[in-house]
């Protein structure tokens, strides 16, 4: 059964660029486009790992990790942040929040995919 990955993100073409590359390569994917519908969705999907972007309008990256993180049938999902925000400042928040990984955009398809792999390991 292939691993379900729910993709967070408030732009369109990241979501299917990142959607055809995962499903390429034999998983299952569901998308959200904010984070509050990102939340509804992980709780009803209980997908094997999230890629969530930070910068999105109403709940950001960061809130939706710590809503995720707080709740009882997400917490022990891994969460690789997605991110043009590099710097080391926001890397740190993302994992005192509870991320796994952190991927800057503009990312490179086999990086994705060796952090995709590490975080379902």
């Amino acid at each position: 059964m292939p691993k379900k990955i729910l993709i967070i993100d408030d732009e369109p073409h990241i979501i299917m660029m990142v959607k055809s590359r995962l499903r390429a390569n034999g998983f299952d994917v569901v998308t959200a486009e904010n984070g509050a519908a990102g939340f509804e969705t992980a709780k009803k999907e209980k997908p094997d790992l999230i890629i969530l972007d930070v910068l999105m309008p109403e709940m950001n990256g960061i809130e939706t990790l710590t809503k995720l993180k707080n709740t009882d049938e997400t917490k022990d999902i891994p969460v690789i942040m997605f991110t043009a925000k590099g710097q080391a400042e926001d890397v740190e928040k993302a994992q005192e929040a509870g991320a796994c990984d952190y991927l800057v955009k503009p990312f490179s398809p086999p990086i994705l995919l060796e952090k995709v792999t590490k975080a379902l390991t």
